[in-house]
């Protein structure tokens, strides 16, 4: 019985962080016209499932947050803006499936305390970017404005100018979160093996 009763709370937790998660994502302070916006703190509870429950359960959680980025995908009019087939589908995994599935890893250092748990999170985000970096050279490469090198440092410079910012966001609140005496001692006690 405390075995299933331990399963429904880590989906019901699951749950309700994912959508915390989506309702900070719909929070935009500032959305750039090709896609990408800089949120409020909408990664910080996907990385939460993967502090709390290790990053296999993590991976599980964001990989369900993707699906529903990538609805939302879908209403913002992804299948409009006139890519092939296969660049559909290379979207679809790199700046949907891939980048946000990607923050499951932040739960990897999740045992050796605040500073670890901040580096999860850190590299979860760098991970979600270099996935976007890879589709704005992949596929979004021949829409490179003119007078930009090539399109590695278009990529950069794009997906840099929201997602840095988002890393500054995530990392403050992320910090903020997990210095609190409460939140540490919640985390620390719930941490499973």
């Amino acid at each position: 019985m405390n075995n299933k009763k331990t399963n429904v709370k880590r989906l019901v937790l699951t749950a309700v962080l994912i959508g915390l998660a989506t309702v900070l994502s719909l929070i935009k302070v500032y959305q750039l016209p090709l896609g990408g916006s800089i949120t409020l703190l909408s990664m910080l509870p996907i990385a939460l499932i993967s502090i709390e429950y290790g990053i296999g359960w993590g991976f599980v959680g964001a990989f369900a947050y993707s699906l529903i980025q990538f609805g939302f995908g879908i209403a913002d009019g992804l299948f409009g803006w006139g890519l092939s087939p296969i660049a559909v589908v290379g979207c679809i995994l790199f700046d949907y499936i891939l980048a946000f599935t990607a923050l499951g890893i932040a739960g990897i250092f999740r045992k050796k305390g605040a500073f670890g748990i901040c580096t999860g999170v850190f590299i979860a985000v760098v991970c979600r970017f270099i996935f976007h970096l890879l589709s704005g050279v992949l596929i979004f490469g021949s829409w490179v404005p003119e007078g930009w090198a090539n399109p590695w440092v278009y990529s950069i410079a794009y997906n840099g100018s929201y997602m840095l910012p988002e890393l500054v966001f995530t990392m403050i609140g992320a910090v903020i979160l997990f210095k609190t005496p409460q939140f540490a001692k919640l985390v620390e006690s719930n941490i499973e093996d």
